[in-house]
């Protein structure tokens, strides 16, 4: 995957169609991002650049109790492209 805007905004859908809100703010992560799971909030740290955000977006999203059956056909497509990186790795 390219590391542009739109790889992000994909990735970004695919955690908001999942019922998830997605923040970027300041803080000491020392992943670079927080999930609170309980409230379906990921916060990202907001100084990470644009390449740092979708990799961080791709770690997260497999660690995430998501059904890709509810995900409208563009981010089913985005979640399985990452869950198939993730299987490789």
């Amino acid at each position: 995957m390219k590391y542009t805007q739109t790889t992000l905004d994909k990735a970004e859908k695919v955690l908001d169609e999942a019922g998830y809100i997605v923040r970027f703010e300041r803080g000491t992560f020392q992943s670079g991002y927080c999930i609170l799971e309980q409230k379906k909030v990921v916060v990202l740290n907001k100084f990470l650049q644009l390449e740092g955000r979708i990799n961080t977006l791709f770690d997260i999203i497999p660690q995430l109790t998501i059904n890709p059956d509810l995900l409208t056909p563009e981010a089913r497509k985005t979640y399985d492209e990452v869950m198939l990186k993730y299987a490789e790795e």
